[in-house]
């Protein structure tokens, strides 16, 4: 009998392991990026997330059969149900009306990319739309002036009639340092930026569902992309050409920067997010590209747009 309870003892420890292994290592993360949770309850309950989260990342690793690498990172205690709601918002409008296509004619190269202005993060706000739009107005801008300079995403989550803040909207200036970035919604307040500090004319889609137009458009400029991201493996992604499994439900804004192809011949886009450099190669991903479905990979050849000068 003693033996049989010292089994059902060691057994009992074996079980507990994992939690344990678990608890340590949400220590150390929650130390690392700040954490900081209301009470012993939601920290349980964000414990048990994360423990999920890293068994998925480290079984998706050791499989070995994908062309990229998830890992921990700051949005680990969160389902990927709560990270979609409050990491993503862009909302379709609607079909675009079809614009002129100015770099129909063009000839591109076999690779390149975009100098940027330093990674952002839109924290837990939904305007993905707004950080998407100021890249590639920052984009222009530095193409017609010669100069990098970061524009201001909060001027339009304060002051865009059309769009809906941190509750979603889709891409169509201000200086950052005048008019900085809070993750929520405010009101316009005008002492802030006196003048624009960029403008542009207005905006030109690409032709839909072709991935050669949009490599025309980004030999020439960065891009507003729409893609879904609604899978884990996004929401971990950590390094590599991005392959998953993903749909055409666009709820997400991005930036394509560039464009070219690994050593084993795998083209991919460049695409600026604005997660913060913790997620995916300092805040960038590669995406597949040249897939067989028309709309391309996560739908990014559905929905682009770029500004004018």
């Amino acid at each position: 009998m003693a033996s049989i309870g010292k089994k059902q003892h060691i057994l009992a420890l074996v079980l507990l392991l994992p939690i344990c292994i678990s608890q340590v290592i949400h220590e150390q993360w929650t130390k690392k990026y700040g954490k900081v949770y209301k009470d012993a309850a939601e920290k349980q309950k964000r414990l048990l997330i994360f423990k999920d989260n890293v068994e998925f990342i480290e079984s998706f690793n050791a499989a070995g059969n994908k062309p990229y690498k998830l890992s921990i990172n700051h949005l680990t205690d969160q389902t990927n149900e709560e990270f979609v709601a409050s990491h993503n918002g862009y909302k379709h409008k609607g079909s675009h009306s079809q614009t002129p296509f100015k770099y129909e004619n063009i000839t591109v190269g076999l690779e390149g990319k975009w100098s940027c202005q330093a990674m952002k993060d839109q924290g837990q706000c939904g305007n993905c739309w707004a950080f998407s739009t100021v890249a590639t107005t920052e984009g222009i801008y530095q193409i017609t002036t010669s100069m990098l300079m970061s524009l201001s995403e909060q001027e339009l989550v304060d002051c865009d009639s059309v769009d809906h803040g941190c509750d979603g909207g889709y891409m169509e200036g201000g200086s950052e340092a005048n008019y900085p970035y809070t993750a929520v919604d405010g009101t316009y307040d005008a002492n802030k930026e006196a003048s624009p500090a960029a403008q542009i004319k207005g905006y030109e889609t690409v032709p839909a569902n072709s991935e050669d137009a949009l490599q025309k458009a980004v030999a020439n400029q960065p891009v507003s992309v729409t893609i879904d991201v609604g899978g884990s493996a996004f929401q971990f992604n950590s390094s590599g050409v991005f392959t998953g499994q993903c749909g055409t439900q666009l709820d997400h804004g991005v930036t394509a920067v560039g464009y070219g192809s690994t050593d084993d011949g795998t083209q991919y886009w460049i695409v600026k997010n604005s997660w913060g450099t913790q997620w995916g190669e300092e805040g960038y991903i590669r995406m597949q590209r040249g897939t067989d479905a028309q709309e391309g990979l996560c739908g990014i050849a559905m929905d682009a747009s770029y500004p004018t000068a």
